[in-house]
């Protein structure tokens, strides 16, 4: 059992040599412990990464909602599953037992199965972050059906492309969202994104916003109807282990989305695992994780991994900005919240705005403090560690990846010892390697390379839906024998981690490679800076030069602007050296962004290199205006 819950570095230590030395052994021994299992397995592992076949558990059989709720019910049931928290603060947050959760899931299984949908068959849930989301996900995974679930800020053709990739059969929205003081027509998107999807037979609409909205005769159907009138039993259909519980779509760094599928039994036990190991996770405890569940984050750590913990988990319609700023700070104190998990980019939205915003709330609840989704910048860190865990609670910098379904690269609080910007130490059998561009492997501490794993652990992505060839050439041909993570990291010499930023963003100026993380990390230590952008752009002399989108702590920065562009070519020269300074530099009040809060570097490329007549879809950005107003200001 002590396997299990980790509360000592000695602890850690001896539990990962024991993973790395016989994966096979560590892995059935927390598989068995912990689930519950229909059937056991014959074989725990059986891998290849050139072909690339990966099976865990291989000839089990369970259902992954009996893990997340039914087993919980003889002692939990009377437990909140989930909290939900209102975009609204003034509309009531609602506790969803575990006993009512069950109830909920089972009454959506039986409508999706009364609209024809069977194991394998695939449906895609378009929903704010609702309760109806996690229902209907895991009523999904009750029927055996496979979910694939689209962020609700997507456009409609990025919704059209995900229903006809996976060849989804039925589609659950709602009449709307709020986000803030907006609210946005969701039944319209998903109506126009269905012109191009002749394979879909049933929307079913869950009543949110209470807008106008057209309903399609045979088609469209209030779900809130059908649920009332749905019996609320529904026996779990029985899977195998590699059976895929879902299709999440990421970004291709070039091309169409890549539709990453995640099995069912390897992913259970890993997403369970370290959750309970990276937030120290003890019973009673409320976690919240404000990731949309429409990102690999929601489905790990709001919904699969706290539940197969019988866990309460907060789902958080918001955002952090309404009704004010302290919007995070407010719901940590009603709800008593233990562990805190959020992006980099809103630590540092909310670091810009006024202290009273945080200080006047009661944080003393919190326990554990978590990032994810980029490596976290030093300032930030502090900000954090400073102002919200009052330095009395550790910051858990996580590492990892929708291809990888759980955390890889991380402290465990109260266990190892934190370093800001570093992700310190690789998570139980987990094996890093850091490679060198001619394929070896850089042995010892002190180096730095490109990031690959050397052997699969349970919830690595089995395939991309449809195109295995793509799977096998985005991830395994770089290195024999690795995954490759297309990121680049460094080890320092107490063997700690630091991810350094895509591999991609590497930029050759006059034939010398240079990293772009470094040269932002130099740039944004200037005191008038709040984060940059470095890409390249054609130069005739030396190949590519180097162009800098700046953001100002304080937009209307007073300081002659030229005399800024000096001071910060100044600075790169003094902590990188002459040859990365930048040939450009462009002040802006933000940058393109992802969701999920990644800088869209292919998009600021493009405006670099004057080639702004195909920049493809920016409605998914999270701030698409930002676009046209860095093109009508080009240096």
């Amino acid at each position: 059992m002590s396997n299990y819950h980790i509360k000592h570095l000695e602890e850690y230590f001896q539990v990962y040599r024991k993973s790395v030395r016989n994966p096979e052994a560590f892995w059935e021994e927390i598989a068995e412990e912990h689930f519950v299992w229909r059937k056991k397995w014959d074989k725990v592992l059986e891998w290849d990464f050139s072909k690339p076949e990966i099976k865990w558990f291989e000839g089990a059989q369970l259902n992954i909602t009996e893990n997340c709720i039914d087993r919980h019910l003889p002692t939990r049931g009377n437990k909140t599953a989930i909290i939900f928290e209102p975009n609204n603060p003034k509309e009531e947050a609602q506790h969803i037992s575990y006993h009512q959760l069950h109830e909920q899931v089972c009454k959506m299984a039986n409508v999706l199965k009364d609209h024809g949908v069977k194991k394998g068959d695939r449906v895609c849930i378009y929903l704010p972050m609702i309760p109806e989301l996690a229902f209907a996900m895991l009523a999904c995974a009750r029927i055996g059906a496979i979910h694939s679930i689209v962020f609700a800020g997507f456009s409609s053709n990025a919704l059209s492309t995900r229903i006809n990739d996976a060849d989804c059969k039925i589609v659950i929205t709602s009449d709307g969202s709020y986000r803030g003081a907006k609210s946005i027509d969701l039944k319209g998107i998903v109506d126009k994104a269905l012109e191009e999807c002749p394979n879909v037979q049933s929307v079913l609409v869950v009543k949110r916003t209470g807008a106008e909205i057209a309903m399609k005769p045979g088609r469209d159907k209030w779900l809130s109807h059908l649920l009332d009138n749905a019996y609320g039993d529904f026996v779990a259909e029985i899977v195998d282990a590699e059976d895929p519980l879902f299709i999440l779509y990421t970004s291709g760094s070039t091309g169409r989305p890549k539709g990453m599928v995640h099995s069912t039994a390897g992913y259970m036990v890993y997403t369970a695992y370290t959750f309970k190991n990276v937030f120290q996770y003890r019973e009673n405890d409320v976690f919240w994780c404000t990731a949309d569940i429409g990102w690999i984050t929601g489905h790990s750590y709001i919904i699969y991994g706290p539940l197969a913990n019988g866990a309460t988990t907060v789902l958080f319609e918001g955002v952090p900005s309404y009704p004010d700023h302290g919007r995070f700070w407010e719901v940590i104190e009603k709800h008593k919240v233990n562990q805190f998990y959020t992006a980099p980019t809103a630590i540092r939205a909310l670091a810009k705005e006024n202290l009273d915003f945080v200080e006047k709330h009661d944080l003393s609840s919190l326990k554990v403090l978590g990032s994810v989704g980029e490596p976290i910048n030093e300032e930030a860190w502090h900000w954090y560690n400073n102002n919200v865990g009052k330095n009395q609670s550790p910051i858990v910098d996580t590492w990892w990846q929708t291809e990888t379904g759980g955390i890889m690269i991380t402290p465990i609080p109260y266990v190892t010892p934190t370093t800001p910007t570093f992700a310190t130490l690789p998570f139980i059998g987990i094996q890093p390697a850091l490679m060198d561009e001619h394929g070896n492997e850089l042995k010892g501490n002190q180096v730095e390379g490109r990031l690959c794993i050397k052997f699969p652990w349970p919830s690595i992505a089995r395939t991309i839906w449809g195109d295995h060839d793509r799977y096998r050439d985005t991830y395994f041909t770089a290195y024999k024998d690795q995954y490759f993570t297309g990121d680049g990291a460094l080890r320092d010499a107490v063997g700690y981690y630091r991810i350094t930023g895509r591999v991609d963003d590497v930029i050759i100026v006059s034939g010398h490679n240079l990293g772009t993380a470094p040269i932002e990390d130099a740039i944004n230590e200037h005191p008038a800076v709040a984060e940059s952008a470095i890409v390249g752009f054609p130069h005739d002399v030396k190949g590519n030069a180097l162009y800098g989108f700046v953001m100002l702590k304080e937009i209307g920065e007073s300081r002659d602007r030229e005399n800024l562009r000096k001071e910060i070519n100044q600075q790169i020269t003094e902590l990188i050296g002459p040859i990365a300074k930048l040939d450009k530099i462009q002040f802006v009040s933000g940058l393109p962004k992802t969701r999920s809060g990644k800088i869209m570097r292919r998009i600021l490329r493009k405006i670099a290199s004057n080639d702004v007549s195909n920049l493809g879809d920016t409605s998914t950005l999270l701030n698409p205006e930002v676009v046209q107003e860095i093109i009508d200001q080009v240096v």
